[in-house]
Protein backbone atom coordinates (compact mmCIF):
# COMPACT_ATOMS: atom_id res chain seq x y z
CA UNK A 1 0.00 0.00 0.00
CA UNK A 2 1.19 2.99 -1.26
CA UNK A 3 2.53 5.86 1.08
CA UNK A 4 1.03 9.61 0.75
CA UNK A 5 3.98 11.99 1.33
CA UNK A 6 2.76 15.00 2.69
CA UNK A 7 4.07 18.14 1.68
CA UNK A 8 5.82 20.48 3.44
CA UNK A 9 4.57 23.36 4.82
CA UNK A 10 5.50 26.90 4.42
CA UNK A 11 6.64 28.51 7.15
CA UNK A 12 4.05 31.07 8.43
CA UNK A 13 4.65 34.75 8.72
CA UNK A 14 2.46 36.82 11.50
CA UNK A 15 -0.07 38.73 9.71
CA UNK A 16 0.95 42.44 10.96
CA UNK A 17 -1.57 44.96 9.90
CA UNK A 18 -0.14 48.39 8.48
CA UNK A 19 0.20 50.65 5.82
CA UNK A 20 1.82 49.41 2.56
CA UNK A 21 5.85 50.93 1.87
CA UNK A 22 4.77 52.88 -0.41
CA UNK A 23 2.23 54.78 1.56
CA UNK A 24 5.46 55.68 4.01
CA UNK A 25 6.66 58.89 3.61
CA UNK A 26 9.18 59.08 1.07
CA UNK A 27 12.25 59.29 3.50
CA UNK A 28 11.15 56.88 5.31
CA UNK A 29 10.73 54.21 2.18
CA UNK A 30 14.63 51.61 2.07
CA UNK A 31 15.03 52.88 -1.60
CA UNK A 32 14.46 56.40 -0.91
CA UNK A 33 16.26 56.30 2.37
CA UNK A 34 19.74 54.92 1.15
CA UNK A 35 19.36 57.50 -1.74
CA UNK A 36 19.28 60.30 -0.01
CA UNK A 37 21.23 59.00 3.29
CA UNK A 38 23.03 56.51 1.93
CA UNK A 39 23.75 52.44 2.41
CA UNK A 40 25.07 52.54 6.18
CA UNK A 41 21.77 54.46 7.04
CA UNK A 42 19.78 51.27 6.20
CA UNK A 43 19.29 48.10 8.66
CA UNK A 44 19.81 45.51 8.04
CA UNK A 45 16.27 44.56 7.38
CA UNK A 46 15.62 47.26 5.40
CA UNK A 47 18.28 45.96 3.05
CA UNK A 48 16.73 42.94 2.84
CA UNK A 49 13.70 44.91 2.03
CA UNK A 50 15.24 46.11 -0.76
CA UNK A 51 16.10 42.69 -2.34
CA UNK A 52 12.47 41.62 -1.81
CA UNK A 53 11.16 44.69 -4.12
CA UNK A 54 7.74 43.72 -2.03
CA UNK A 55 5.53 41.99 0.28
CA UNK A 56 2.50 40.01 0.84
CA UNK A 57 -1.30 41.14 1.21
CA UNK A 58 -0.46 40.82 4.73
CA UNK A 59 3.30 41.76 5.66
CA UNK A 60 4.92 44.48 4.02
CA UNK A 61 8.83 43.98 2.55
CA UNK A 62 10.40 45.28 5.56
CA UNK A 63 8.34 43.15 8.17
CA UNK A 64 9.33 40.14 6.03
CA UNK A 65 12.89 41.25 6.01
CA UNK A 66 12.30 41.21 10.13
CA UNK A 67 11.17 37.90 10.07
CA UNK A 68 13.71 36.64 7.56
CA UNK A 69 16.41 38.05 9.95
CA UNK A 70 14.68 36.74 13.09
CA UNK A 71 14.75 33.05 11.67
CA UNK A 72 18.15 33.37 11.37
CA UNK A 73 18.72 34.77 15.19
CA UNK A 74 19.37 38.41 13.88
CA UNK A 75 22.99 37.29 12.36
CA UNK A 76 23.95 37.64 9.22
CA UNK A 77 27.18 34.64 9.26
CA UNK A 78 23.90 32.76 10.08
CA UNK A 79 21.40 33.85 6.97
CA UNK A 80 24.22 33.24 4.64
CA UNK A 81 23.81 29.62 5.77
CA UNK A 82 20.05 29.54 4.06
CA UNK A 83 20.18 28.03 1.14
CA UNK A 84 17.22 28.65 -1.53
CA UNK A 85 15.23 25.99 -0.42
CA UNK A 86 15.31 27.33 3.17
CA UNK A 87 14.13 30.66 2.23
CA UNK A 88 11.14 29.38 -0.06
CA UNK A 89 10.06 27.62 3.37
CA UNK A 90 9.26 31.04 4.60
CA UNK A 91 4.81 31.95 2.50
CA UNK A 92 5.71 35.12 0.34
CA UNK A 93 9.18 34.07 -0.44
CA UNK A 94 9.15 32.70 -4.37
CA UNK A 95 12.37 31.73 -6.44
CA UNK A 96 13.27 35.15 -7.81
CA UNK A 97 13.35 36.64 -4.41
CA UNK A 98 15.52 33.84 -2.96
CA UNK A 99 17.63 33.67 -5.50
CA UNK A 100 18.39 37.62 -4.79
CA UNK A 101 18.40 37.20 -1.15
CA UNK A 102 21.11 33.74 -1.77
CA UNK A 103 23.46 36.02 -4.37
CA UNK A 104 23.54 39.02 -2.39
CA UNK A 105 24.74 37.07 0.84
CA UNK A 106 27.35 35.41 -1.87
CA UNK A 107 28.74 38.23 -2.88
CA UNK A 108 29.31 39.43 0.81
CA UNK A 109 31.04 36.51 1.81
CA UNK A 110 32.95 36.92 -1.62
CA UNK A 111 34.11 40.30 -0.77
CA UNK A 112 35.57 39.45 2.97
CA UNK A 113 37.41 36.86 0.92
CA UNK A 114 39.51 39.39 -1.57
CA UNK A 115 42.23 41.42 -0.60
CA UNK A 116 41.82 45.29 -1.05
CA UNK A 117 44.30 46.21 -3.66
CA UNK A 118 46.59 48.74 -2.63
CA UNK A 119 45.50 52.41 -4.68
CA UNK A 120 48.22 53.88 -6.63
CA UNK A 121 49.99 56.60 -5.28
CA UNK A 122 51.01 59.82 -7.87
CA UNK A 123 54.49 61.14 -7.43
CA UNK A 124 55.34 61.86 -11.38
CA UNK A 125 54.31 61.95 -14.76
CA UNK A 126 56.29 58.32 -15.14
CA UNK A 127 53.50 57.15 -12.65
CA UNK A 128 50.51 58.48 -14.47
CA UNK A 129 52.19 56.64 -17.92
CA UNK A 130 52.43 53.53 -16.08
CA UNK A 131 48.68 53.66 -14.80
CA UNK A 132 47.49 54.16 -18.39
CA UNK A 133 49.74 51.63 -19.79
CA UNK A 134 46.23 49.24 -19.69
CA UNK A 135 44.19 51.22 -21.30
CA UNK A 136 46.28 53.06 -23.87
CA UNK A 137 48.71 50.46 -24.86
CA UNK A 138 49.09 49.92 -28.55
CA UNK A 139 45.56 51.83 -29.48
CA UNK A 140 44.81 52.75 -32.67
CA UNK A 141 42.34 55.67 -31.84
CA UNK A 142 42.58 58.41 -29.12
CA UNK A 143 40.85 58.54 -26.03
CA UNK A 144 40.77 60.76 -23.50
CA UNK A 145 41.31 59.56 -19.64
CA UNK A 146 40.65 61.67 -16.29
CA UNK A 147 42.22 60.45 -13.13
CA UNK A 148 40.11 61.26 -10.39
CA UNK A 149 42.68 61.78 -6.90
CA UNK A 150 42.40 61.86 -3.54
CA UNK A 151 43.94 64.55 -0.89
CA UNK A 152 47.34 62.32 -1.12
CA UNK A 153 47.36 61.62 -4.97
CA UNK A 154 45.87 58.26 -4.49
CA UNK A 155 43.84 56.92 -7.86
CA UNK A 156 40.22 56.70 -6.65
CA UNK A 157 39.03 56.22 -10.08
CA UNK A 158 40.30 56.28 -13.97
CA UNK A 159 37.38 57.07 -16.19
CA UNK A 160 37.55 57.50 -19.68
CA UNK A 161 36.04 61.06 -21.14
CA UNK A 162 35.87 60.01 -24.89
CA UNK A 163 36.96 58.36 -27.55
CA UNK A 164 37.74 59.19 -31.08
CA UNK A 165 39.53 58.51 -34.19
CA UNK A 166 43.02 58.95 -35.34
CA UNK A 167 43.62 62.32 -34.93
CA UNK A 168 41.34 63.77 -32.49
CA UNK A 169 38.64 63.22 -29.52
CA UNK A 170 36.00 65.58 -28.78
CA UNK A 171 36.47 67.25 -24.57
CA UNK A 172 33.35 68.22 -22.78
CA UNK A 173 34.64 69.81 -19.99
CA UNK A 174 31.10 70.40 -17.88
CA UNK A 175 31.45 66.48 -17.76
CA UNK A 176 35.25 66.16 -16.59
CA UNK A 177 34.37 68.37 -13.70
CA UNK A 178 30.66 66.65 -13.08
CA UNK A 179 32.06 63.14 -12.76
CA UNK A 180 34.97 64.56 -10.78
CA UNK A 181 33.00 65.85 -8.12
CA UNK A 182 30.43 62.76 -8.36
CA UNK A 183 33.92 61.17 -7.13
CA UNK A 184 34.52 63.55 -4.51
CA UNK A 185 38.06 64.14 -6.51
CA UNK A 186 40.90 66.29 -4.50
CA UNK A 187 42.29 67.03 -8.01
CA UNK A 188 42.31 65.41 -11.55
CA UNK A 189 44.96 64.77 -13.98
CA UNK A 190 44.07 64.30 -17.75
CA UNK A 191 45.43 62.08 -19.89
CA UNK A 192 45.02 61.53 -24.17
CA UNK A 193 47.25 59.59 -25.77
CA UNK A 194 48.71 60.48 -29.43
CA UNK A 195 48.42 57.21 -31.76
CA UNK A 196 50.96 58.84 -34.33
CA UNK A 197 53.49 58.03 -31.57
CA UNK A 198 54.40 62.13 -31.58
CA UNK A 199 54.14 63.13 -28.10
CA UNK A 200 54.66 66.82 -29.00
CA UNK A 201 50.87 68.54 -28.10
CA UNK A 202 49.25 70.31 -30.45
CA UNK A 203 47.65 73.79 -30.40
CA UNK A 204 44.28 72.37 -29.62
CA UNK A 205 46.08 70.55 -26.60
CA UNK A 206 47.46 73.60 -25.16
CA UNK A 207 44.38 75.77 -25.42
CA UNK A 208 41.79 72.88 -23.60
CA UNK A 209 44.69 72.39 -20.75
CA UNK A 210 44.37 75.93 -19.53
CA UNK A 211 40.64 76.35 -20.12
CA UNK A 212 40.39 72.74 -18.04
CA UNK A 213 43.30 74.20 -15.31
CA UNK A 214 40.78 77.70 -15.34
CA UNK A 215 37.78 75.72 -14.75
CA UNK A 216 39.62 73.74 -11.81
CA UNK A 217 40.91 76.26 -9.94
CA UNK A 218 36.94 78.16 -10.15
CA UNK A 219 35.94 74.64 -8.89
CA UNK A 220 38.85 74.33 -6.65
CA UNK A 221 40.08 70.28 -8.27
CA UNK A 222 43.32 71.58 -9.44
CA UNK A 223 44.26 69.99 -12.68
CA UNK A 224 47.42 68.67 -11.66
CA UNK A 225 48.89 67.82 -15.11
CA UNK A 226 48.07 66.98 -18.70
CA UNK A 227 49.83 63.69 -19.92
CA UNK A 228 49.96 62.88 -22.93
CA UNK A 229 50.59 59.19 -23.81
CA UNK A 230 52.25 57.15 -26.32
CA UNK A 231 53.73 53.44 -26.36
CA UNK A 232 57.28 54.92 -26.54
CA UNK A 233 57.02 57.65 -23.86
CA UNK A 234 54.72 60.67 -22.59
CA UNK A 235 54.58 64.09 -22.96
CA UNK A 236 53.75 66.13 -19.60
CA UNK A 237 52.62 69.36 -19.40
CA UNK A 238 53.65 70.40 -15.90
CA UNK A 239 57.56 68.40 -16.66
CA UNK A 240 57.73 71.47 -19.28
CA UNK A 241 56.25 74.13 -17.45
CA UNK A 242 53.18 74.44 -18.77
CA UNK A 243 51.32 74.15 -15.82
Amino acid sequence: MEKKVKKKEALEIPEIKGISIKDWSKEDQPREKLLHKGKSALSNAELIAILLRSGTQSINALDMGKFILNKASNNLNELAKFSVQDFIKIKGIGLAKAISIVSALELGRRRKEEKFEKKVVIKSSENVHEVMKPELLDLKHEEFWVLHLSRSNQVLRKEVISRGGVSGTLVDAKLIFKRALEELASAIILVHNHPSGNIKPSSDDISLTQQLISAGKLLDIPVLDHVIFTDNGYYSFLDKGLM
